[in-house]
């Protein structure tokens, strides 16, 4: 009887043990997250990368809805103006877009004042790709072809206000070349209309076209980074060329603002976890995510940094683009 009670005492403290090693989210058991974009886009590829370890550390699920239209926008009026402030719904936010788009249009009436800023998670350089069997071979060839056929070049981007179609300006800028802008819901089509030689080439996020770069399928021409990518040894940027931009996407999570304090804390220590977490920075660099891991009031600084860079962009082409 003796035995039979040690052994029981020991597997109610191994139980007890083991669920406190389950971190409980004190706000819900589960977590809506809203991508303002279509599944497989660069959004969704931030979802597939982290919730898995958020889940663990959180002990929660979490439930993606994809609302795409409107360069995000839909998705994040909705976190703004319709979303429960309980700390049960939050949104995958991608910066510039969440900024350039109430920027960009009168219309669009969210800020990020009204967000809790929780954690930028990837910073994903911009990249020019094109299909594999393209006529452009090099980053040289496809600029000689845009300064013959101005205008004519069709260069996809993830829509209107987003950090691809401010590359394309800002290259356009710097060299004096045109293209012909194709907005898409997301990178994820702009690359699937690359793949199926619909554009001439896409204006993407280095994470969302990795795979099908070593595969073959695309061919990158040049990157938007001060250096060379150790990923891509081969790939020029467009700095070598003499073209000063440097360009890309940031992705984290956001949740309205007003949650509740702890709630907050306990998101934030989430994401701090990852920076520790050997797996997750494994997972990540296979799949060719730049981690740039900025939480709470940090992040919520990038974005104002970021708002007010993009303001002063578009007060210099705003006339220029809406010709």
């Amino acid at each position: 009887m003796k035995m039979r009670g040690a052994y029981a005492a020991t597997l109610l403290s191994t139980l007890m043990l083991s669920g406190a090693a389950q971190a409980e989210y004190s706000a819900a058991d589960e977590i809506k997250v809203l991508q303002g974009f279509k599944a497989g886009g660069g959004s969704d590829a931030l979802a597939q990368l982290t919730q898995p370890f958020l889940r663990e550390s959180l002990g929660v699920e979490f439930i993606n809805e994809y609302l795409p239209g409107a360069t995000g926008a839909i998705a994040w009026t909705r976190l703004t103006k319709q979303s429960p402030v309980d700390g049960s719904v939050v949104s995958i936010t991608n910066t510039p877009m969440l900024m350039t788009n109430y920027i960009m249009n009168d219309s669009i009436h969210y800020s990020i004042d009204e967000l809790t800023p929780i954690a930028n998670v990837v910073t994903d350089p911009g990249i020019i790709v094109v299909p594999k069997d393209s006529p452009y071979k090099t980053v040289e060839d496809f600029f000689a072809a845009a300064k013959e056929r101005p205008g004519e070049i069709t260069v996809g981007n993830s829509g209107v206000g987003g950090d691809d179609f401010f590359s394309t300006i800002m290259i356009e800028k710097a060299t004096g070349l045109s293209f012909q802008k194709v907005p898409f819901q997301g990178d994820g089509p702009s690359a699937t209309a690359a793949l199926g030689g619909k554009i001439d080439a896409s204006f993407n996020n280095l994470g969302n076209v990795y795979g099908h770069i070593k595969s073959g399928s695309l061919r990158p021409l040049a990157v938007f980074t001060r250096e060379r990518l150790d990923i891509l040894p081969d790939v020029p940027t467009v700095m070598e060329k003499d073209i000063d931009v440097v360009a890309g996407s940031s992705r984290g999570y956001s949740a309205p603002a007003g949650i509740p304090d702890e709630a907050r804390k306990e998101l934030i220590a989430a994401f701090e976890a990852l920076k520790e977490n050997e797996d997750f920075k494994k997972t990540a660099q296979e799949r060719a995510m730049n981690l740039d891991i900025q939480t709470g009031d940090d992040y919520g600084q990038m974005m104002q940094e970021m708002e007010g860079q993009f303001e002063d962009i578009w007060a210099d082409v705003k006339d220029e683009v809406n010709q």
